[in-house]
């Protein structure tokens, strides 16, 4: 090895060392800080030992709310919603991938053109309808209105491109059903994919605010990320260490997921990119 390409490995490693520490010290801060007081956490220098409030914080959390309700609530949101919209985008993606109908190109640049939609647009006759409907503060109406959205029909098309074609006609000739080509060849086919989609979906779901304060209006039916803001509140005391327990504990179900389909999760997503 040449001393250039040695200085250009030491360099490199040196970068990727820097955007390390930097990517993890908000997430380590956070955590840490779910153990001060409120005067630890706004001491200079920063605070980077754990301390021994974390109790304390968390019990005073759970007096301002009915805490681990509200986080029940934002899991089963969103473990619904990501099973919903991943499975049926999956349907949808395979049908505008494998299969030919009239106007389908249509169709598929419609779906295409929901995503040029700001969220914003939508909300009022949204809010009206599911309102007809007598879902305020309904769980169902956070999980039905964004299943199958455009971006999870795109990426699981683009995806399912790249499916052999032949193994399909294998299957028909075998006498397998399109149900079962989709289920026993399709879906195992592009496991990284759901993966991918399953973690993008799920964090989606899990930080969504928006519509969540918009509809779920009842302290009981809301979801954390409403929670968390509400104790931020403008000429109140705010007790910032209970707000970054919060955060802390909410964070952890997406490390966990991500943890668990990482090693699918930058094959799912380089898999998007064939051509249609």
């Amino acid at each position: 090895m040449t001393a250039n390409n040695l200085r250009v490995k030491l360099v490199t490693y040196a970068f990727l060392v820097v955007a390390a520490i930097v990517s993890i010290y908000p997430f380590y801060w956070m955590f840490i800080s779910s153990t001060l007081d409120d005067t630890q956490i706004f001491h200079q220098p920063p605070w980077l030992v754990p301390s021994t409030h974390f109790a304390e914080n968390l019990q005073g959390l759970e007096s301002s709310g009915p805490f681990w309700h509200i986080l029940w609530n934002t899991f089963f949101i969103s473990v619904v919603f990501t099973l919903a919209t991943v499975y049926l985008s999956a349907v949808a993606g395979y049908a505008f991938a494998k299969f030919e109908f009239r106007g389908k190109n249509v169709l598929f640049a419609i779906v295409l053109l929901t995503m040029m939609i700001p969220q914003q647009a939508t909300l009022i006759p949204l809010f009206k309808m599911l309102t007809g409907f007598g879902w305020m503060n309904q769980p169902q109406a956070v999980i039905l209105p964004a299943l199958a959205n455009a971006f999870g029909v795109f990426f699981m098309r683009q995806n399912m491109l790249s499916v052999p074609t032949d193994l399909m006609e294998a299957a028909r000739i075998d006498g397998c059903t399109e149900i079962g080509i989709f289920h026993r060849i399709i879906l195992p086919t592009v496991y990284p994919a759901l993966s991918a989609l399953t973690i993008l979906s799920f964090i989606q779901q899990w930080g969504n605010f928006l519509w969540p304060l918009v509809i779920l209006q009842s302290q009981t039916s809301t979801t954390l990320p409403v929670f968390l803001s509400l104790l931020v509140t403008p000429g109140q005391v705010v007790h910032y260490g209970q707000v970054l327990t919060g955060a802390a504990i909410g964070i952890l179900p997406i490390l966990i997921l991500f943890l668990v389909f990482q090693k699918y999760f930058i094959s799912g997503i380089y898999g998007g990119a064939v051509k249609g």
